[in-house]
């Protein structure tokens, strides 16, 4: 029994130094030194323990802010993913309690009619029937030697799972406001549209009216007043199209905030936004910042924790299972000493041929694991992608909307000398015509360009991972 009991104790010794769950370490990727920067960025430094949120304050609208506040309390996506986290994380309690004994305790009460029938236990005694109380009372216990790992394993990975919906559910809270603002930015953009449409029709309806009564006192021909009124209408037709962009933008904002789209309507306003200052930090910081990445290298650690369950269906499985407690023919006899029992028993399961199951499931763990991996590089990738495509693209657009606004300025003089050579017959209608339709298209992509502006800046946000609370807003600003 002596030599036995030493061979047992080596043999756990030696499953548990094999069977150990692989450790896991985060894979390393490649990030630049810098972002690739011009003018007029520069570096920033923010500080990435801070809160990420609210960040669209950060625009200075007060209506942005009301929708954002009632995306975030009644926005389904965002209960799916705060219910889908609560899951998680019980998942991570229940599986955690595999590390611990199981204890139960057990009760019965019966009184049963043996046959008299029954087969003979010795051919040399009769068998009797008997009526009989049976009454049991039983505490037993139940703990599996995790000497493979599998429970360590499962436990990883299930604490990882939660980190991971955790991770989500900052994601879809980050997506769900940076897509609620760029249909605001959006929405408001095409407010300021409509407001150019509607001065030039005026501007226009008074032209037709001026080109009307010169044709009436004979000093110009039908031919201008009918191109005047084809100006018109083209621009009449466009209001009806933009209204129509504007609706659908409006439909899609009730929808993040959680309110029916027919209950739902945000009046016309003109909103002077401006694009935050916004400190890039380095390209480094997106491994702390961003909820998709996070999300991303936690799946890893999940993944990596499936192999170790994976590899421990190579190893016995050995469960303890001792119980007692007390039997008796009468409930008054039941708590003397001549009624206790128990038993003490360790069973132990080795598998000798599954037809490779267990080797399939374990490359089936580890390719999982390579996909996971590959899936965070790709994630980093793209982060990295999005942050220099905004920086690129607010430095440009700033430029290209400094040019739109003086070239706004420019149509209206020439709208305005092509009016007086008109008036004073030194040329035709055409020029007039001309200069209306190139101040509408100046002015036009002057409101597109500050759109654009704002929605690149919310997508540089949410690229970045949100808000810096505290940082050095005046680290660049393009």
């Amino acid at each position: 029994m002596k030599s036995a009991r030493l061979l047992a104790a080596a043999a756990a010794a030696v499953l548990a130094g094999c069977a150990t769950p692989p450790p896991y370490s985060k894979p390393a990727v490649d990030l630049p030194v810098s972002w690739k920067l011009e003018p007029p960025w520069r570096a920033g430094t923010p500080r990435d323990a801070d809160d990420k949120g609210p960040w669209w304050q950060r625009f200075g609208d007060p209506q942005l802010n009301a929708l954002e506040q009632r995306a975030l309390a009644n926005s389904p996506t965002l209960a799916i993913a705060a219910a889908r986290l609560t899951q998680a994380r019980a998942s991570a309690t229940a599986t955690s309690a595999g590390l611990f004994p199981q204890l139960s305790v057990g009760g019965r009460l019966a009184r049963q009619k043996t046959s008299a029938n029954r087969p003979r236990t010795n051919y040399s005694s009769e068998t009797f029937s008997t009526v009989q109380n049976d009454d049991t009372l039983s505490f037993t216990a139940s703990y599996e030697a995790d000497l493979a790992g599998r429970v360590r394993s499962a436990v990883a990975g299930a604490q990882a799972s939660a980190e991971q919906s955790e991770a989500d559910l900052a994601n879809t809270r980050l997506l769900l406001t940076a897509e609620l603002a760029a249909d605001y930015v959006n929405l408001r953009e095409l407010d300021v549209e409509l407001n150019v449409l509607s001065r030039s029709i005026d501007l226009q309806r008074r032209a037709l009216e001026l080109v009307t009564s010169r044709h009436d006192l004979g000093a110009a021909s039908g031919l201008e007043v009918a191109q005047q009124q084809g100006v018109l209408d083209t621009t009449l037709t466009q209001v009806d199209v933009l209204r129509r962009q504007r609706a659908q933008y409006e439909h899609a904002i009730a929808t993040l905030t959680g309110t029916p789209a027919p209950e739902f309507s945000l009046p016309t306003q003109l909103r002077d936004m401006t694009p935050p200052e916004i400190p890039l930090g380095l390209p480094s910081d997106l491994l702390e910042r961003r909820p998709d990445i996070a999300s991303a290298e936690r799946a890893m650690a999940v993944a990596n924790a499936q192999i170790g369950v994976a590899n421990a269906a190579f190893y016995p499985s050995v469960t303890l299972a001792p119980s007692v407690g007390l039997e008796t023919r009468t409930l008054s006899t039941l708590f003397e000493a001549s009624s206790i029992l128990w038993s003490l028993g360790v069973s132990a399961t080795q598998v000798l041929f599954d037809a490779g199951r267990a080797r399939a499931n374990l490359d089936f763990a580890q390719a999982g694991y390579d996909a996971s991996v590959a899936t965070y590089r790709r994630v980093v990738l793209t982060a990295m992608q999005e942050v220099e495509d905004g920086i690129t693209g607010l430095a440009a657009l700033s430029r290209a909307s400094t040019q739109a606004h003086t070239a706004v300025a420019t149509a209206r003089r020439v709208l305005d000398m092509a009016n007086s050579r008109y008036e004073g017959g030194a040329t035709t209608y055409l020029d007039v015509i001309t200069a209306q339709q190139s101040l509408l298209s100046s002015e036009r992509q002057a409101a597109q360009l500050d759109g654009q502006r704002l929605l690149t800046s919310v997508y540089l946000v949410k690229a970045l991972g949100g808000d810096w609370a505290g940082a050095n807003l005046a680290a660049a600003r393009p």
